[in-house]
């Protein structure tokens, strides 16, 4: 039995676990029977040439899982043959929002029992970054990245080509660097034009188109620059808005809020005003959800299909067909424009 087994030298993945899969790829395709006696360690260490503490690990290692059962003078046996292999998924999200929530939900879905799944959380920290990444290179099968950090001179392509390429799957943003790759990203600058020339028919109404985009946070500057060039093509007169304060809330205009606290400040601002939104000014939120649907009569909003991202990774993880794909993006018109 054991003459077709393979360790890999080079593998990232230690020994000890390769030895586990092996047999537990035996189970599965039924080489092993329930109660039936396996090789001893030496027998094992022999065969596969291993140090014997490589392969006692391995044994131990399934002992405590129920797979092998040790009997005291006659060797191990197998214990359970239902014993399918779960793939482990470490998530790594640049920071915890509904947004991301949404990705989480989805792709833990999708990826049903075949899979358990961490998540780590850097909040933009290239160091923290690197140090998840540096922690557990050899306890995952599957590296799912969402790479934002604060600093852009930050070299976090080269923290994330530390791990085996064939273990990486990016999500939300294309890096050059990473080019051949997989990964399900959003294209911001064109996604914002696009999203915004669905509405353009509403945003006419009014005289001056506001982006506000709080510096002090991170997001991704494409959003700011296909902003701007959709008011240049269009012909609309466009303002970039820092921090939100009254003087800046102007009847007749449109605002695009990025931020959802910014959003919630603003509708606290013009109900202050007693204004209403459609009509006294018009709003545009990045990012749906279920309470911007209800919220002030409906919120318009312009989005990335986020349950769509969670689900197009954990398909390509479990059909294993790794592409380069464009999340889906909309326009959500309701009555805040």
């Amino acid at each position: 039995m054991l003459k077709d087994l393979k360790i890999n030298s080079e593998s990232e993945i230690p020994k000890y676990k390769q030895v586990v899969d092996l047999f537990i790829s035996d189970i599965e395709a039924g080489i092993f029977k329930q109660g039936q006696r396996i090789p001893s360690i030496n027998e094992t260490s022999e065969e596969l040439l291993l140090s014997r503490d490589t392969i006692e690990k391995a044994y131990v290692y399934m002992k405590k899982k129920g797979i092998l059962l040790a009997v005291r003078g006659k060797g191990y046996y197998i214990n359970q043959v239902n014993v399918s292999k779960k793939l482990k998924i470490c998530l790594i999200f640049n920071k915890l929002s509904n947004y991301k929530r949404s990705i989480y939900y989805s792709f833990v879905k999708t990826m049903g029992s075949k899979a358990s799944v961490d998540v780590f959380i850097y909040n933009y920290d290239p160091d923290e970054f690197e140090a998840i990444i540096n922690n557990n290179l050899n306890n995952y099968d599957y590296f799912v990245i969402l790479p934002h950090v604060q600093n852009d001179n930050a070299n976090i392509s080269k923290v994330i080509k530390q791990i085996p390429r064939e273990k990486v799957l990016i999500v939300d943003r294309f890096l050059d660097e990473l080019k051949d790759y997989p990964v399900v990203y959003q294209e911001y600058d064109k996604d914002i034009q696009s999203a915004l020339a669905c509405g353009i028919d509403l945003l006419r109404k009014y005289s001056r188109l506001n982006l506000i985009f709080p510096q002090s946070e991170y997001y991704p500057p494409y959003i700011v620059r296909g902003f701007r060039i959709f008011c240049q093509v269009n012909g609309f007169a466009g303002n970039i808005i820092d921090r939100l304060d009254d003087s800046e809330i102007s009847q007749g205009e449109a605002y695009i809020i990025v931020s959802d606290d910014d959003l919630y400040a603003f509708i606290r601002k013009i109900k202050q005003k007693n204004w209403t939104l459609g009509k006294d000014c018009g709003v545009v939120a990045y990012n749906e959800n279920q309470v911007k649907e209800i919220l002030c009569d409906g919120i318009t909003t312009i989005s990335t299909n986020h349950e769509a991202i969670g689900q197009l990774a954990a398909q390509m993880i479990l059909t294993q067909k790794f592409e380069c794909i464009k999340s889906p993006f909309e326009f959500i018109r309701r009555n805040s424009l």
